[in-house]
């Protein structure tokens, strides 16, 4: 009788989290062991004179146990309401980075980065989800990269991420605040936006077996004092099919970014940069809106029993008057997921000045923004699951066709970056 009870309780108590010592706390975990231990001393003394009134022929009533069964029910939601690692989670990533960038007619150029980030996820009742994260590097929405130096100065951290996310379904989510960029790109393509880049606003997703759809408002400036706040917006669809043994992901998207007569959004009001855009003649304000329609697509297949894939990147804008369309085709052999694992990538861009809004278009190739064309290389090895290594080489990219057409012409641009990066 004594061990049934025993291990009904135990059982009792451990069920509601899986494993009571891995959700509370070790002071917590000896309280309840000695709680247990009073359980026990008490169900021995039960049994003791349960066996007594036995042999004396008197029965029990079940009504004695109901003080016991009280406690392991008061146990169990004490120890439920200390787990909270079952409703928060830590996620987050150090990359120590070797850069070289050599530009045509100016000294080559050397220096070391650091970035880390850490990111905190709240799961709340009803199937909400609050975010926040930090991450070094200044004020820059497409650079999370803090330059070692200075005399050993400390290194700016700053809001990275902090959002409300409401899953109404399995398939579909609404969010708001600033958030991790939502939108399919084809093997993480820089072509509209850097990776760095975290939408401010709302948006909303739809997702099936085999198709997907993604709405996003984004304030490019939401503050009315300044007279330049704008509200840009956009609509992605897509589809996933299987073409034999091959997987096929395509997309088309228009986005609307209401910019022309505005000044810059981010940067020095006085000497702004317009990150390879079109001004007006003052060279204060945006010329163009950036009313851009963008395809995108990979085919992912296995090639000597590894993953390949081909995938391309299309946009153009429907405001400009020329230079206004953007592409990138490139090929990726392999993943870089685990301890031997490796890949190798290439991939040619080429972004006119006003296919995209360059502020928030990739940062690295050839030095930022638009305006520019050229190759990509890139290698991975993971050392084991948390730790790789990576190296991405932008050979023979030429920045300025547009914007220096009238200084002779398009700068050579190279830039050479060695990561070592770790998850946990």
């Amino acid at each position: 009788m004594k061990q049934i009870l025993s291990a009904a309780i135990a059982a009792a108590v451990l069920a509601g989290t899986g494993s009571a010592q891995g959700a509370v706390s070790e002071a917590e975990w000896e309280q309840f062991k000695t709680q247990f231990a009073d359980m026990a001393a008490r169900l021995e003394a039960l049994e003791t004179e349960n066996a007594r009134l036995r042999q004396a022929g008197v029965s029990v009533p079940v009504d004695d146990l109901s003080q016991l069964q009280a406690d392991v029910v008061k146990l169990q939601e004490q120890n439920s309401a200390s787990s909270w690692t079952d409703k928060l989670s830590l996620a987050g990533d150090f990359r120590y980075r070797y850069e070289y960038i050599d530009v045509e007619d100016a000294d080559s150029r050397e220096r070391n980065r650091v970035r880390a980030r850490l990111a905190a996820t709240a799961r709340l009742p009803n199937d909400v989800e609050v975010g926040m994260g930090v991450a070094t590097g200044g004020d820059d929405p497409v650079s999370t990269n803090q330059t070692l130096g200075g005399g050993g100065s400390s290194k700016e951290l700053r809001l990275d991420k902090a959002y409300a996310k409401w899953n109404l379904t399995d398939g579909f989510y609404l969010q708001a605040g600033k958030f991790s960029n939502p939108l399919y790109r084809p093997q993480k393509s820089g072509l509209l936006w850097d990776g760095d880049w975290r939408p401010e606003g709302v948006s909303a997703g739809w997702q099936s077996e085999h198709l997907f759809v993604n709405a996003i408002g984004n304030w490019l400036e939401s503050d009315t004092r300044g007279g330049n706040d704008e509200f840009a917006w956009g609509f992605q669809g897509g589809a996933r099919l299987a073409l034999g043994e091959a997987r096929l992901t395509a997309s088309l998207a228009y986005y609307d970014f209401p910019t022309a007569g505005a000044t810059p959004f981010f940067g020095d009001k006085d000497d702004p940069d317009f990150f390879g855009n079109s001004s007006t003649d003052d060279g204060l304000r945006y010329l163009y809106n950036y009313e851009m329609v963008e395809l995108g697509g990979d085919l992912a297949m296995n090639m000597f029993g590894m993953p390949l894939s081909l995938y391309g990147n299309y946009v153009q804008n429907q405001d400009a008057d020329d230079y206004d369309t953007g592409w990138l085709a490139g090929v990726k052999l392999g993943k870089t997921s685990g301890k031997g694992t490796w890949s190798i990538g290439y991939q040619y861009q080429d972004l006119e000045a006003d296919a995209v809004l360059g502020l928030l278009s990739d940062s690295d190739f050839a030095g930022g923004g638009t305006d520019g064309k050229g190759h990509l290389v890139a290698l991975g090895y993971g050392v084991n699951k948390q730790w790789s290594l990576g190296l991405r080489m932008f050979l023979r990219n030429e920045a300025g066709e547009k914007n220096l057409a009238d200084q002779g012409g398009p700068l050579d641009y190279d830039r050479i970056q060695i990561d070592t990066k770790f998850k946990y």
